[in-house]
């Protein structure tokens, strides 16, 4: 995901953000009658915040309630082109975050899996094998705290 500019949003655009963020099955008249829109005027600007990536309207389940009963922190130390092997990584069904970073690890990845043999054939068939990775560190979670995704705008 290369570096974008962000998006200049204005007041109405970031008040309907902010309302499907609250319940994104919001209806786009009751987002309408919020931030003062018509219907029609609601459905076009959603549409163009979901088109220019400024936002997905996604649900988000309980990975253990779906039957995932593992999910895993990975952090990766790496040589060479960090950028090329996250790529590679995102490729992986089974990750759903990667992200570049400064520190102790190179890039850290989340692993949501069915159980703990599905995660250790990740890490040793699908990680540690990949060029360019010279070590793993995982962190396995045993209980998720808080997890949300209704930060606002700016």
């Amino acid at each position: 995901m290369p570096d974008q500019p962000p998006i200049a949003l204005d007041d109405v655009s970031k008040a309907i953000i902010e309302q499907l963020q609250e319940d994104g099955r919001r209806s786009y008249a009751a987002i309408g009658k919020a931030v003062g829109l018509s219907e029609a005027a609601v459905r076009q600007r959603v549409q163009r915040l979901t088109d220019s990536g400024v936002m997905q309207i996604v649900a988000v389940t309980d990975p253990v309630q779906v039957g995932f009963k593992r999910q895993a922190m990975i952090g990766i130390r790496c040589t060479g082109d960090s950028y090329a092997l996250s790529e590679e990584l995102s490729a992986i069904d089974a990750i759903d975050y990667v992200v570049l970073t400064a520190g102790s690890f190179d890039i850290v990845v989340e692993v949501v899996c069915e159980d703990d043999e599905q995660l250790l054939q990740i890490l040793n068939k699908q990680i540690r094998s990949l060029d360019g990775v010279t070590s793993t560190e995982t962190l396995v979670y045993l209980k998720l705290v808080k997890q949300q995704y209704n930060w606002g705008t700016r």
